[in-house]
């Protein structure tokens, strides 16, 4: 048959006309019956199956895949438990050799059923291979934290023991193509940055440097934003790039915020470098993420709210109605904003 002939064969359309019409009155019969079966079980009401047969079927992939992760928390989460309540009964030996082979287990599945690792997303992974992935990865997790809480393995060089499994977990997520082990990885990773650059004598003192940890912060955020733009500018892993650039943008607004409140002598200049850091992120977000965006109006808001509260008198009567004011005045202005940000994103 010559190419284009399906469609000019009068015959032949009328034919694939009729077997989807036939497909779409059965479908309709079936989600009928299926809606009067409800009802009568009285699990449904009338208003309620009148709304089911003129609505189009609802999706809900992400409903079961937020059940899954759920689950996955959930065994990992017993494990813990059945770890503290039964230590003295089954012994620190058996129970890391059984969190080390249901761990081997998990990643011997996923590296057998493994694509291999590509640059690009992966769209043919099997759910399962994902949450058993997970599974893995929090098991490795808790062993390795077993390991020093228990026997010291590390020793007193805790950076060491957050630090091999932050590797292993970013190795794992990019060799996966595995978003929640990314996470796993960049929350290590924080972990880890607070530990390394806090001295060990401060720690054995159960003293914090509020300054260290705060700088920290700040640089953290701004690495993980350069990593997004490099995983997109690069093509490698793009798909990881709004995972860094969430983590990245929430914990650089809130070291900012921190050290705003912290320095109450140079707040202004904390502010001014705080305005500017939200004004490039509000541009590089207009058109790429409505949840960054409004994120870091809300970051924004809330610095702002601090300064204008500085700013005004507690002391007085006027400067205390002028700070209720200010919140009347600004809440309002901050609902504006958000209608109009609605109106850029659709025209958009």
């Amino acid at each position: 048959m010559r190419n284009g002939a399906s469609h000019k064969n009068p015959v032949l359309c009328k034919y694939l006309a009729d077997i989807h019409y036939i497909r779409f009155i059965n479908c309709l019969i079936l989600k009928t019956s299926l809606a009067d079966k409800l009802l009568e079980t009285e699990l449904i009401t009338q208003l309620e199956r009148e709304n089911i047969l003129q609505k189009q079927p609802i999706s809900i992939h992400w409903d079961l895949r937020s059940l899954l992760y759920l689950g996955v928390l959930l065994v990992t989460t017993a494990i813990g438990i059945l770890i503290y309540k039964n230590i003295d009964s089954i012994g620190h030996d058996a129970l890391l050799m059984i969190i080390a082979v249901l761990m081997c287990g998990c990643f011997a599945w996923c590296f057998k059923n493994a694509k291999g690792y590509r640059p690009t997303k992966l769209n043919d992974t099997s759910i399962w291979s994902d949450y058993i992935l997970l599974t893995g990865c929090l098991l490795l997790l808790t062993l390795i934290a077993y390991l020093q809480f228990q026997y010291e393995f590390f020793g007193n060089r805790w950076g060491l023991a957050l630090f091999i499994p932050m590797i292993l977990l970013f190795i794992t997520a990019y060799y996966f193509d595995h978003i929640g082990v990314l996470s796993l990885a960049i929350t290590n990773l924080a972990a880890w940055a607070g530990i390394a650059i806090t001295p060990t004598k401060l720690l054995d003192e159960n003293d914090f440097s509020e300054e260290r940890v705060m700088f920290t912060g700040v640089a953290l955020g701004i690495l993980l934003i350069v990593l997004a733009t490099f995983s997109i500018r690069k093509n490698i892993k793009a798909h990881f790039a709004f995972t860094y650039k969430n983590f990245g943008i929430n914990l650089f607004f809130i070291s900012m915020l921190a050290i705003l409140f912290y320095y109450e002598q140079i707040y202004l200049l904390s502010f001014l470098i705080f305005s500017v850091a939200a004004w490039f992120v509000y541009k590089a977000c207009i058109k790429s993420s409505t949840y960054l965006l409004v994120m870091t109006i809300l970051y924004f808001y809330i610095g702002l709210s601090y300064v204008a509260v500085r700013m005004l008198s507690f002391d007085s009567e006027a400067g205390l109605y002028s700070i209720i004011l200010y919140f009347i005045l600004s809440g309002i202005g901050l609902i504006m904003v958000f209608k109009n940000l609605q109106k850029k994103i659709k025209v958009q």
